[in-house]
């Protein structure tokens, strides 16, 4: 798939790979909340959801929840 050429694109696509990553990890919105606290973050399942439902999340919150779900690694294939 070739790289997102907007904005609102490159939001979606990272929106859709960090659900699929939680789905993949079996890492609900609620579990994801709670294991950023441990990266910093106070976020409630509330926040994720809508983070997620309206892709506006930051670039620091998208790397901690990989981070948190356990990947280790990205490439810009991926999202």
């Amino acid at each position: 798939m070739p790289f997102a050429t907007t904005e609102r694109e490159w939001a979606e696509r990272a929106a859709r790979h960090l659900k699929a990553e939680l789905k993949r990890a079996s890492v609900t919105y609620k579990d994801l909340a709670g294991r950023l606290e441990a990266h910093g973050f106070a976020e409630t399942e509330a926040s994720v959801t809508n983070k997620l439902a309206r892709a506006t999340m930051t670039a620091h919150f998208y790397l901690a929840s990989l981070a948190a779900v356990g990947k280790d690694g990205l490439r810009l294939e991926e999202i």
